[in-house]
């Protein structure tokens, strides 16, 4: 392929540097080199530790490197089981799991894929959160690109640093958190420099950014990048393939719904507009039309127009008329949903009475206890994932999440 001023074989400019990202790194691409002996060992992605035969062994020089014993993955999987089962202590677990992380990737995705709803407890949702807290305390080595507030003005010159072209980035500011015009040109620039040195094509996703960050920042950057925000738009997608399943057991279509959200947060704004807009989509009502059958309860109640002025500017769509309320269980109450999804951070809030009061208003009541858990409960989940594996009867994910909520 040709490069003539700016431009690709053909005529058509390079705009963003797509084409040229990696003219300063000229490969052969057919050729490749594959390592051997101690380097290979070293190597998560390839490391299959005492799952090398005879034969492999041999060919890259690892005899005498490895115990002379010889264990397939299904060996090696069946005894790391037996092992991780030992731990009491979740954190325990998700440190194990780590570690063989860091030396056997191919033997630690197929532990997760063949024990999912065993381990899933323990890499994500309780454990993990833990894990962020104490990740000073338990970082073992490295795994991705951490870029902070120290990078300023040199970040194009830090993803430079990252050897491939497939990566993970993970960004962490340890200190206080910027905000203002430091903040905003951190974001300009990383953008900026992600675009120009992985080209037009590369997708950030913004994770875990506050409500008052999440909104904005796809707002002012949707228009020149790939961007995604996976609290908002992930879950969305994956709530509203639920609601639309669930249509087979209960009957009707989305529209015939009345949906109550607890919690206004960014999971649960994201969910409520992903719904308006397959409502409006089906209906050829407008959005602000198909919003009014979407309402919340946030920590000081119904979201209502009396209280417009008080809101975030992504809560103020959902405020309807209608006298103030307070309490979740009066809310259902008087505005007697059909379905009934919880977003908060809160747990133990949909209790006995708000599930009989769904159940006398509705035949069929959809209720999604979605909320991530307290500390608390998480460690609660856990423990009684525990007591069931020791029975060999392990609840389905859904159950999980009743629990959590209920």
């Amino acid at each position: 392929m040709a490069y003539v001023n700016g431009s690709v074989g053909g005529g058509v400019k390079d705009l963003y540097g797509e084409d040229s990202a990696t003219e300063d790194q000229l490969i052969t691409p057919w050729s490749f080199s594959v390592a051997s002996g101690c380097t290979l060992l070293r190597d998560p992605r390839y490391n299959r530790g005492l799952a090398f035969t005879e034969k492999e062994r041999n060919a890259h020089y690892v005899r005498g490197l490895l115990p002379p014993a010889v264990y397939t993955q299904d060996l090696q999987e069946k005894r790391l089981m037996h092992n991780l089962r030992q731990y009491d202590v979740p954190l325990h677990r998700y440190i194990a799991l780590m570690d063989l992380q860091e030396r056997n990737e191919r033997l630690f995705y197929k532990l997760l894929i063949d024990n999912v709803e065993e381990l899933l407890p323990f890499v994500y949702t309780p454990t993990v959160g833990e894990a962020c807290q104490k990740y000073g305390s338990i970082c073992r080595r490295p795994q991705g690109l951490y870029i902070s507030l120290k990078e300023k003005g040199k970040i194009l010159e830090v993803l430079k640093n990252w050897p491939e072209k497939t990566f993970s980035i993970y960004c962490i500011r340890r200190q206080k958190r910027a905000t203002g015009k430091e903040y905003a040109e951190l974001l300009d620039e990383f953008m900026h420099a992600v675009k120009q040195n992985y080209g037009e094509k590369i997708l950030v996703q913004f994770e875990d950014f506050a409500n008052h960050n999440t909104f904005d920042l796809l707002d002012k950057y949707s228009s020149l990048h790939l961007v995604f925000n996976d609290d908002i738009q992930g879950i969305a997608s994956v709530v509203l393939a639920g609601l639309l399943a669930s249509l087979k057991l209960i009957g009707g279509t989305l529209a015939d719904n009345t949906f109550l959200f607890l919690g206004a947060g960014e999971a649960g704004t994201g969910i409520a507009e992903l719904i308006a807009h397959e409502i409006s989509k089906h209906t050829k009502a407008p959005v602000e039309e198909t919003r009014k059958k979407i309402w919340f309860v946030d920590s000081k109640g119904l979201i209502v127009s009396s209280r417009l002025q008080s809101f975030q500017h992504f809560k103020k769509p959902w405020a309807h008329e209608h006298e103030p309320v307070k309490e979740l269980l009066d809310a259902v109450k008087a505005i007697k949903p059909t379905v009934l999804i919880g977003s908060s951070g809160v747990g133990k809030t949909f209790t006995k009475e708000v599930v009989e009061t769904m159940a006398s208003l509705n035949k069929k009541p959809l209720i999604l206890a979605l909320s991530n858990p307290t500390e608390g409960l998480g460690l609660m989940i856990v423990e009684k994932a525990h007591e069931k594996l020791q029975h060999g009867n392990f609840p389905a994910a859904t159950d999980q999440h009743n629990q959590t909520q209920s």
